[in-house]
């Protein structure tokens, strides 16, 4: 294996991915490249020369903590690195952080817009407080979102009105920063110590203008993400490749930032 790490991805229990995928598929409008199975992702990961991927579940409700920590614990393995999710509206919120990081996760996913909150809202600082305590990370969709109206829950504003007041917090933003809101991006946020993974943005974004946002971030704080299975992960490291980077600078961005966030956040 490379060694390159996918810091974005999603799965389903088998049993609900052959009813998952049809439905997000037509919720976004889009096609999915995998049935969104871990067998089909790993199929995938080998195609691409992928050594390890986060998979990203969202609870969109609280009563789904147990469920996905229990799918999380059993998908865990040395290539697939689950990370559970929490909902804001639980109300043992501070409990179930801390089950998270007792049993070894590195962090935690949330979506905005499927969990319906505005990231930068006064209700949410006890879970960045609980996660700073915990040393938990959050890989946090910002931007848009394809499937939703274009209501600003999580663009940039908010995300710096975050780290403004919870500097500490291991906040991983998505997309390169927001999701269709790279304008924004590189006034607000670009050259900022703000970690960014590159999922679902060189879809989208003119090359030369991508490797200009990169080339003007801290080296350190760029990881690799497809966005897997709604990117195909062999095409998003095309993608990246062909913005012809100084390799000191492709290995932080696929290999050595995942590496060094793994060991910063490990709780074995």
């Amino acid at each position: 294996m490379s060694g390159i790490i996918d810091f974005h991805t999603h799965a389903f229990p088998d049993e609900l991915a052959a009813k998952a995928i049809p439905y997000l598929e037509e919720e976004g409008k889009v096609k999915a490249f995998l049935n969104g199975t871990t067998s089909d992702l790993l199929r995938s990961m080998d195609l691409a020369g992928i050594s390890k991927s986060v998979i990203c579940s969202i609870a969109t409700r609280p009563q789904q903590f147990r469920s996905i920590l229990e799918w999380s614990r059993k998908t865990s393995s040395d290539r697939l690195i689950p990370l559970p999710s929490v909902h804001p509206g639980a109300v043992d919120l501070e409990e179930q952080i801390r089950i998270i990081a007792e049993e070894g996760f590195i962090g935690i996913k949330l979506h905005p817009y499927y969990q319906d909150f505005y990231i930068d809202a006064d209700k949410l600082h006890i879970l960045y407080e609980t996660l700073v305590r915990h040393n938990l990370l959050v890989v946090m969709h910002t931007g848009f979102d394809i499937a939703f109206p274009r209501i600003d829950l999580c663009g940039p504003t908010r995300i710096l009105n975050i780290l403004d007041k919870f500097p500490e917090l291991k906040l991983i933003t998505t997309h390169l920063g927001s999701w269709n809101e790279w304008e924004k991006v590189r006034e607000l946020l670009i050259g900022k110590p703000i970690y960014m993974e590159i999922s679902y943005a060189l879809d989208f974004l003119d090359p030369q203008i991508a490797r200009e946002m990169i080339t003007n971030h801290p080296a350190e704080y760029i990881l690799f993400g497809s966005d897997s299975p709604w990117s195909d992960q062999k095409n998003t490291l095309h993608l990246l490749e062909q913005l012809d980077l100084d390799p000191v600078l492709f290995n932080r961005i696929t290999v050595d930032n995942a590496e060094q966030m793994f060991s910063e956040t490990s709780h074995g």
